[in-house]
């Protein structure tokens, strides 16, 4: 069952750390083009909000699905123990909590992706809203 270790340790938490780049990328973007944006390019209020808009769903994401993936390799980190375990015959505490820290370590990069993730969206959208206000309010 070392192969669940290695999926654990660089399959669940590589994942999470490639989602939290992509995630600081594309906002890193989105507020570098927030604040290069010339609303009188705009003519229409849709194709604003379009561009305001754009790839803010996949922060959003990978806010909302970052704790399940923490989640997942919480729950292999779990079966990992009881599978040990049950090979050995006997508990060893040590083994059973070294295995549990490993386990809680995914939950932990899980929260560290989400809640960051979360927070950027937030202010993104926010911002997006601001600035079509702003549109309205010359074009209304």
């Amino acid at each position: 069952m070392d192969w669940l270790k290695s999926i654990i340790e660089y399959g669940v938490i590589g994942l999470l750390g490639c989602l939290s780049v992509i995630a600081v990328a594309i906002a890193i973007e989105r507020f570098r083009f927030f604040r290069g944006l010339s609303l009188d390019e705009f003519n229409n209020r849709r194709l604003l909000e379009l561009a305001l808009t754009r790839r803010l769903h996949l922060i959003a994401t990978i806010g909302s699905n970052a704790p399940y993936v923490g989640l997942l390799g919480t729950v292999l980190g779990i079966m990992l123990i009881f599978y040990s375990m049950g090979q050995e015959g006997m508990v060893d505490s040590a083994r059973i909590m070294t295995g549990l820290a490993l386990s809680l370590k995914a939950t932990a990069a899980g929260l560290l992706v989400a809640i960051p993730a979360v927070v950027l969206y937030n202010l993104l959208l926010r911002r997006a809203k601001e600035l079509l206000l702003t549109w309205e309010a010359d074009h209304g």
